[in-house]
């Protein structure tokens, strides 16, 4: 699993009241022993600090769940195209990612134009930067 960055380091992130409700179940039904028990201890401190908002008030620029992002890969400077869904969902066929994976768990909050970086197990380092949100 991936460590992410220290904090001072992470971007903001929004997020709105409907899909912290639905993301905070899916970090509690992934504890341990579940495989994706660190992605999910990563994304429950994202959640713990991001800003959380009224689903009237979201930026339509910010991912939110469900939403389709470009992004870029900043290691291999790869442009990658995903659908943010819950655990469940995924479909590799429709690009559509976990929030459970670490590339879901980085964009989940993350505005057009933000970049997060993270560590690998091994030690390596990934990052990604939001190049647009589609609806």
């Amino acid at each position: 699993m991936s460590v992410p960055a220290s904090l001072e380091e992470r971007p903001p992130l929004i997020i709105p009241t409907t899909d912290l409700r639905s993301l905070r179940e899916v970090v509690v039904a992934a504890r341990p022993p579940h495989p994706r028990a660190a992605v999910a201890a990563w994304l429950a401190e994202e959640l713990d600090r991001a800003t959380v908002v009224a689903p009237e008030a979201m930026p339509r620029r910010a991912v939110t769940m469900h939403a389709r992002v470009a992004y870029r890969d900043d290691v291999t400077d790869q442009i990658g195209c995903v659908t943010l869904v819950y655990p469940g969902e995924e479909d590799a066929e429709a690009h559509a990612v976990s929030v459970l994976s670490p590339v879901g768990a980085a964009l989940i909050g993350l505005s057009e134009g933000q970049s997060i970086r993270w560590r690998t197990p091994s030690g390596g380092l990934r990052g990604l930067t939001v190049l647009r949100v589609l609806f």
